[in-house]
């Protein structure tokens, strides 16, 4: 789809995703070891699961994880995925750093997506989206809600 001034919705999309991935990132650069793992009151997860679970929802949206996809490993959607809790974790969870490491790397995919497929219609609407690229769109919401989250974490945990 091409908006009024010739720039792709695909362009807006990748510009969408670089931001909100530097943000996330930035957030999450400085949090120290020990507080990875500190899930502060009132709040429902730590900052070491927001990690995981961005990673995991933009490999579900964007690459049919983990039917179509093989980039992460399957249980990745019983960690991280939506209705998970550090709670429920085995003792050999990825690292921050490593999750990190593939979130990064994750970006560099998402920049591969051919501008065409932006403008697929999806089989079926995913919470509201109907084309891939809104879906796309939504993952990258998604991606910066997350990093809000972590930054009011980081504020508990630095009081």
């Amino acid at each position: 789809m091409i908006t009024k001034r010739g720039f792709k919705m695909s362009n807006l999309i990748i510009s969408q995703f670089n931001t909100t991935h530097s943000a996330f990132m930035n957030e999450i650069k400085d949090v120290s070891k020990e507080q990875l793992d500190i899930q502060p009151e009132g709040f429902n997860n730590n900052i070491h699961w927001h990690i995981g679970h961005v990673l995991t929802v933009n490999e579900q949206f964007l690459f049919g994880f983990p039917d179509n996809s093989e980039h992460l490993p399957e249980r990745y959607k019983e960690l991280f995925g939506n209705g998970s809790e550090p709670a429920d974790w085995p003792e050999d969870v990825p690292s921050a750093d490593e999750l990190a490491e593939q979130l990064t790397s994750q970006l560099k995919r998402i920049k591969s997506i051919p501008a065409e497929k932006f403008d697929e219609k999806l089989p079926e609407a995913v919470m509201g989206a109907q084309t891939f690229g809104e879906l796309a769109a939504l993952a990258a919401f998604h991606e910066g809600n997350h990093t809000g989250r972590v930054n009011a974490m980081k504020k508990v945990l630095n009081k």
